[in-house]
C-alpha cells in the first residue's frame, strides 16, 4: 500500500491534491483519482501502449487498464482522419 511504500497515508495525499489545487484556483473536483485518470488518458492519447500504460499504473490485469480506453467521438474522427 502506498502508506508502506512511502510512509503517506490515502487521506494525507488527498489533502496535498486538494491544497495544490486550491492554490492554482481550480474550480472543478480534484482527487487522486482525478489525476490517475487523466493522466492515464493523455498517455494513450499520445500513443503510449496499452501495456506500457499498464505497467505504469501498476494493474495486474489488462482489462483494468482498458478502462482508460473510451475515447470521445472527436478523438475517434481526428484519429481516423489522420490515417487517411
Amino acid at each position: 500500500t502506498m502508506s508502506q511504500e512511502f510512509g503517506i497515508s490515502k487521506r494525507q495525499i488527498e489533502r496535498i491534491v486538494k491544497r495544490v489545487a486550491n492554490r492554482a484556483a481550480i474550480t472543478k473536483p480534484v482527487t487522486p483519482h482525478v489525476l490517475r485518470h487523466t493522466f492515464s488518458v493523455n498517455c494513450l492519447k499520445r500513443g503510449i501502449t496499452t501495456r506500457t500504460l499498464q505497467y505504469l499504473l501498476g494493474h495486474d490485469h489488462i482489462t483494468t487498464t482498458e478502462i482508460y480506453m473510451n475515447l470521445s467521438p472527436e478523438d475517434a474522427i481526428r484519429e481516423f482522419q489522420s490515417k487517411w
